[in-house]
């Protein structure tokens, strides 16, 4: 069996990649019957040479492999038929914007695997870039506030090398004594707690961030039932939440009056109740003054979050009065942060975690004949139809592109 790395094709460019050169090296020297090419990119965070000097054949032409190894959406036109693929597609939640690429992989007769469909038996994702959205979302939050109030200028993550150097720009901050409140403990919210914990901020109970004043910064971790309750004032069950989440409405205004930044790094399920309402925002008693949103669901949970920002343009205003983006030094104005494609800014990290998640969990199944179940739930496509496991998104392949 023959894999290829792909050359990531997207704009804006994306220099992460599934394998760096020590765990493509790592791959290759456990399965020595691996034929194993890597497509020339001069946008990739690690250099081809550095891949050459591992002793991997750099190629232009990836057309005689079986496997391809990619990170976003490969354009449509340079879809080779009959392959087996993996990539983010962005087409499981039926992605308008997507319906032309799944249409295409099914048309060229291509396997689709999608490294968000990399689960185990019990339906856990396996794969992905969650930990670190986490760094940088947190890192990019106190980035935010020290911007909105003039306090410092801490340079943008892209430009710095790597996690580490992120962790000690943020210890040599002198900050005031903030509280910071995050959503989620998932791989993005413990990426976040990654950051906060490195720079000895200190954790606090929700309760005490509630009723407590510090003389420090601090910062809590709050779940599902911290900041939702039931309508008719029963018990919170998480499973009847995730049931049935229409029979729930916010509880999340304390901490909007307690909060001086908020960083969501929440997952947010079809039809759970919004978490930030703008009639919190609006309050006189509301303290946020700075939203991460991590997460970063547009016209969802977080009401000031009404468009996803970019790794240039990273932080706008909202102003809850008029319900609109402002300038984010107006006076009235929330400071928002909600890129989408965070993992990015830290493409180095990033690929050497995403590549050893691939090598433990999903790389063996190709030489174990797929034991395990990885590669059959993972597949979306197969020979030119959807897998039952996704036939759901059938109405949705078969609607006319727009």
């Amino acid at each position: 069996m023959k894999f290829g790395i792909l050359k990531e094709r997207k704009n804006p460019p994306d220099r992460r990649v599934v394998f760096t050169p020590s765990e493509l090296l790592r791959f290759k020297e456990k399965y020595p019957e691996a034929e194993i090419v890597v497509e020339r990119s001069d946008i990739r965070v690690f250099k081809d040479e550095e891949y050459e000097n591992m002793g991997f054949e750099l190629t232009t032409d990836v057309s005689d492999c079986d496997v391809l190894f990619g990170v976003k959406e490969v354009p449509i036109s340079a879809l080779i038929p009959n392959k087996k693929y993996f990539f983010f597609s962005h087409t499981i939640k039926k992605q308008p914007h997507n319906k032309g690429l799944l249409q295409a992989v099914l048309e060229k007769n291509i396997d689709l695997y999608d490294h968000e469909t990399i689960v185990n038996q019990d339906n856990n994702r396996l794969i992905g870039f969650g930990r670190y959205a986490g760094n940088v979302g947190a890192y990019n939050g106190i980035r935010a506030f020290g911007i909105k109030y003039d306090l410092f200028q801490l340079p943008k993550a892209e430009t710095l090398n790597g996690k580490a150097v992120l962790v000690e720009k943020l210890k040599r901050l002198i900050l005031p004594p903030i509280k910071i409140v995050v959503t989620g403990s998932g791989k993005a919210g413990k990426g976040v707690k990654e950051i906060l914990d490195a720079m000895k901020m200190k954790e606090v109970a929700p309760a005490d961030f509630l009723s407590k004043t510090y003389d420090s910064p601090v910062y809590t971790q709050i779940e599902v039932n911290d900041y939702y309750k039931r309508k008719d004032g029963g018990a919170f069950v998480k499973s009847v939440f995730y049931k049935s989440p229409t029979d729930f409405v916010s509880d999340f205004e304390k901490y909007a009056q307690a909060a001086d930044i908020f960083m969501a790094a929440h997952f947010y399920g079809t039809n759970a109740p919004y978490i930030l309402t703008n009639d919190m925002l609006k309050s006189v008693k509301n303290r946020i003054k700075v939203v991460a949103d991590i997460s970063c669901d547009v016209n969802g949970p977080i009401a000031c979050t009404i468009k996803a920002s970019t790794i240039a343009d990273p932080i706008f205003g909202y102003l809850p009065s008029e319900e609109k983006e402002v300038d984010v030094f107006h006076p009235g104005s929330i400071a928002v942060m909600s890129i989408d494609n965070l993992p990015c800014e830290l493409p180095k990290d990033a690929s050497e975690g995403f590549g050893e998640m691939f090598m433990t969990h999903v790389i063996p199944a190709f030489f174990n004949n797929d034991k395990d179940g990885i590669l059959q739930r993972a597949q979306i496509t197969n020979k030119g139809q959807l897998t039952d496991r996704f036939s759901y998104l059938q109405d949705y392949v078969f609607e006319k592109q727009l």
